[in-house]
């Protein structure tokens, strides 16, 4: 009898609360410049980003709704919708609070860390960028 109740304990912890593969990009990273840090998060069955912390506090004055510009940047959520298929999480919308613009957006894991790519229309009209996950 213990002998079954311990594998039967192995695997709930081993399977029942280890991570699927499409939450494995949830976590904290630096940004490109490594000037500010991103949360990524799941909400229901999509994905958001928001910037949780950065060395030059600001507000977000390019957002071209002017009710909006008076708001802090730091917990800005400015990545959402995002879902996951085949290893890349897409179909979502990245907010630049540098120009105001919004662009479509996908994102992917390369080992422990993060790229993403935001673009206009399609994907080859774009630029990808660098995020460093912080362990």
């Amino acid at each position: 009898m213990i002998k079954i109740s311990f594998i039967v304990s192995f695997f709930v912890f081993t399977f029942g609360f280890s991570q699927t593969n499409s939450d494995k990009v949830i976590g904290t990273f630096w940004t490109p410049q490594k000037d500010g840090k991103i949360q990524i998060y799941k909400r229901k069955d999509l994905y958001y980003g928001k910037i949780f912390e950065g060395k030059n506090p600001r507000k977000d004055t390019l957002n071209p709704d002017k009710s909006l510009r008076n708001r802090p940047v730091i917990g800005l959520e400015f990545m959402y919708n995002f879902k996951f298929e085949d290893d890349i999480y897409e179909d979502g919308k990245i907010y630049d609070p540098e120009s105001g613009k919004t662009y479509s957006c996908k994102m992917w894991l390369e080992g422990d860390n993060l790229k993403i790519r935001g673009f206009l229309g399609i994907s080859l009209l774009g630029r990808t960028e660098f995020f460093e996950r912080i362990k």
